[in-house]
């Protein structure tokens, strides 16, 4: 069980080719393809064996190898065996237990194999109960990231320092929180809620509904604060008349994804200044980093209600494509969207005066 950054990768390499070059077979776990194929890279670079990478199987001279699969799919492990297997990233492999018990675990049982299980915890899954096991078979290991040397301690504090402390403790102390998956914090959270601004928006963003979703209409002012709330399911040519009836004057930041495209061309012929925001993996998990920053610096109000209820909600979880942000299956997170896109129209639309000498 180890920090983010300790050195899980090194370590799972060394063991691996450690392995390989005693002509054992070795299967490595990872939780999505995209990561397998990063490791099977890094791996040809240190070891100039002959290999596969279509199908990523290493071939060592001795007859040993390593092959790589996926938590997604790991029924390709069946009528398989192995001397060693990698688990990596333990704690992101969907159903674990299930696929330890039934496709991992019988792999081994020709050789007497052995396992290794590493990960960044993620509360207090399966993942932690094989390392709360204390039986004869198993031994278990736990390392901070400040236990890795090559890391500027430096910056591993001024992680302490904005990042919540259940998110801190989980991702750096390798300490198993329940509520770490939320990028925000509950405490933070609380720290951020603020009644309604008197003040008039200066900054507007919209998440435009999706199938049962609503659409949200946030607009905050100069100090960051929520100035402007609507939250509402209607048709397009109600959603239309709603969003024309703010300040058009203002900067706006909109949902351009999909058939958000056409919707914010249509708009943007009516507004000063409307920027279309389209979501992807990537923007998605930029935008919600910007979003945990200001509201872990306090630089962000908003009312109870429906946007704290969707921030307190809201998660995080590992997939293929990186860090997907998200709520939890059957929930919104429409409220949690519109107040990012205001952040980023505040952050890229900074108000300016005109200054004279005294």
């Amino acid at each position: 069980m180890c920090g983010r950054r300790f050195g899980k990768s090194e370590l799972s390499q060394i063991e691996i080719i450690t392995n390989g070059l005693m002509g054992k077979n070795v299967a490595y776990i990872t939780p999505t393809y995209k990561l397998a194929k990063t490791f099977f890279e890094k791996l040809t670079q240190v070891v100039p064996f002959e290999n596969n990478k279509s199908d990523l199987i290493m071939t060592f001279p001795n007859g040993g190898s390593v092959e790589f699969f996926t938590g997604e799919r790991l029924d390709n492990l069946r009528g398989r065996k192995f001397h060693f297997v990698v688990i990596d990233e333990a704690s992101f492999i969907p159903n674990l237990e299930d696929g330890w018990l039934n496709s991992i675990r019988p792999t081994l049982t020709d050789y007497k194999g052995k396992a290794l299980f590493v990960s960044t915890p993620k509360g207090k899954n399966y993942f932690y109960s094989l390392f709360m096991n204390n039986s004869n078979e198993w031994e278990s290991f736990k390392f901070s990231t400040y236990d890795n040397p090559y890391i500027d301690k430096n910056e591993i504090d001024d992680a302490r320092r904005q990042l919540p402390e259940a998110v801190f403790e989980q991702e750096y102390m390798a300490n198993p929180m329940e509520n770490a998956a939320n990028p925000f914090g509950s405490q933070q959270i609380n720290l951020c809620v603020k009644p309604l601004s008197t003040l008039e928006p200066s900054y507007y963003g919209i998440d435009l509904a999706k199938s049962f979703d609503y659409s949200v209409i946030i607009g905050l002012d100069k100090n960051g604060n929520v100035a402007y709330f609507n939250r509402f399911q209607k048709d397009w040519k109600q959603t239309r008349e709603t969003i024309l009836s703010i300040d058009r004057s203002k900067p706006v930041y909109i949902d351009s994804t999909g058939v958000g495209d056409a919707i914010t061309e249509d708009l943007q012929k009516c507004f000063n200044s409307m920027t279309g925001f389209k979501y992807t993996a990537h923007s998605k998990q930029q935008l919600m980093e910007l979003l945990a920053s200001k509201i872990h610096s306090q630089e962000i109000g908003f009312p109870e209600g429906e946007i704290k209820n969707e921030l307190e909600i809201f998660e995080y979880q590992y997939t293929s494509t990186g860090v997907r942000y998200n709520a939890p299956s059957g929930y919104h997170d429409d409220c949690v969207n519109a107040l990012a896109l205001a952040i980023k129209c505040k952050n890229e639309n900074k108000l300016t005066g005109v200054y004279r000498y005294i």
